[in-house]
């Protein structure tokens, strides 16, 4: 049984670092590219470098992860490499694909719409690999390298090169396009925030009543949460009193409310 949960969970991994990547790779190519804006990461590399040398995206991205997993494979060691194997391999594969599908079709040339649904859609394609648990690889890797051999904090060593990578870009596009290029990475970076915490956000509840246990109690068979009783003292009078704590859905916060207050209107309830 444990064996069978365990092949259940690796292929559900599988198909969202599959889909993920995807996702990532439809939306630089039905948005972002066609737009022309900058962005951070491997592809804004990709795309300085197509404009520079004429080097099609898809192909600097496979060779640069490539060489990126090499180096976080001589550096970081195999676990880190399992975990990033699919992706070097899986977005500049999907990419080409794509552009030999879809050619130079545009589905819009309106910028802000090419920048909101091409945040939406990485910010959602790195959120799905990322809690999959894989990595998505290429600029990924060099600040974890930094961090292994000098410490420097991952989220400033990585922000510092999406910095650089876009400033490269700064060079050869339009005010515009670099303006809408910025509002891209900050719509991607919230949307990507989201998508770590989906599933995850929960409301605590702390209720003081005289009717702690009747309120506990409904809580338990109406609500199907558990609870905990924590001993407390009023301050005023000094009195000893028992304090329920939950911890329950955010869309259970109303049911909850409405439950205790029924029991007990003069509650106190955080």
């Amino acid at each position: 049984m444990r064996m069978k949960e365990k092949t259940k969970r690796l292929m559900w991994s599988a198909l969202a670092v599959v889909g993920g990547n995807t996702l990532y790779a439809l939306a630089v190519k039905l948005f972002l590219m066609p737009a022309g804006l900058i962005t951070g990461g491997t592809t804004g590399l990709a795309m300085a470098a197509e404009h520079a040398f004429g080097i099609s995206v898809p192909l600097f991205v496979l060779v640069f992860n490539v060489f990126m997993l090499a180096w976080g494979y001589r550096v970081l060691g195999k676990a880190f490499v399992l975990t990033t194997v699919a992706s070097t391999f899986l977005y500049p594969l999907a990419l080409n694909l794509f552009d030999l599908l879809l050619g130079d079709l545009v589905l819009t040339q309106d910028l802000l719409l090419c920048t909101i649904f091409s945040g939406l859609g990485i910010g959602a394609a790195l959120g799905i690999v990322i809690r999959s648990g894989a990595s998505t690889g290429g600029m990924d890797i060099p600040p974890l390298v930094l961090y292994h051999w000098f410490r420097i904090p991952v989220s400033t060593s990585l922000y510092a090169f999406d910095f650089l990578i876009l400033l490269l870009q700064m060079l050869f596009r339009p005010v515009e396009n670099v303006l809408y290029g910025i509002l891209l990475v900050l719509i991607y970076t919230v949307v990507l925030d989201r998508m770590l915490l989906m599933g995850q956000g929960r409301t605590e509840v702390k209720i003081v009543s005289s009717n702690a246990r009747e309120i506990a109690d409904a809580i338990m068979h109406q609500v199907d949460r558990g609870v905990t009783y924590l001993d407390g003292r009023g301050g005023y009078l000094g009195t000893d009193t028992e304090v329920v704590l939950s911890v329950i859905s955010n869309r259970e916060l109303a049911k909850v409310e409405k439950l205790v207050h029924g029991i007990d209107p003069t509650c106190f309830m955080v």
